[in-house]
């Protein structure tokens, strides 16, 4: 009974480390990030592109994700403490546009927020977030590779960990 019990354990333990580490990388998704431009709440346009250069946080978020939004506080801090160092935040909702707006009223972000709806599930599966969870974390050097790849809510000592990298 304890071998059954043992072996149970280990693959739900395999299974949980599946579902919830990021996987390989798609053929391309970086250069298919860096391509992409994405509609901004209040009008004007996120163009990735634009952010090469710099070290960039990148966050998949939602509005009826409760782990997105207690992060959302913790990643604008992020910003703004970071910014002087090179840093750029950019927060990818996967929402419906009214509801990005509603919510961005409410609790307004320093960092660009860009309206990626059901495209940037797409994106997000090619970075390696197979299951499509939220939140989902993406950190890019500043020569545009992907460094290093975060499924689940942030906490500070990940962001104390990537804020010296460039």
């Amino acid at each position: 009974m304890a071998g059954v019990a043992g072996a149970a354990a280990v693959a739900g333990a395999g299974v949980a480390w599946w579902k919830f580490s990021p996987h390989a990388l798609g053929p391309g998704a970086e250069q298919a990030l860096w391509a992409s431009e994405f509609e901004q709440p209040g009008g004007g346009t996120v163009a990735m592109k634009s952010f090469l250069g710099k070290p960039l946080l990148l966050n998949f978020w939602a509005t009826w994700c409760p782990p997105c939004v207690e992060e959302l506080p913790l990643l604008n801090a992020f910003y703004r403490e970071q910014a002087a160092n090179g840093w750029q935040v950019v927060g990818l909702a996967i929402d419906q546009p009214s509801s990005v707006r509603k919510f961005l009223e409410r609790i307004p972000l320093a960092f660009p927020v860009g309206l990626a709806g059901l495209g940037g599930t797409d994106l997000g599966r090619s970075l390696g977030n197979l299951t499509g969870g939220l939140p989902f974390t993406v950190v890019l050097g500043a020569e545009g590779r992907v460094l290093h790849r975060k499924m689940g809510q942030l906490s500070p000592q990940d962001l104390a960990l990537w804020a010296p990298l460039r």
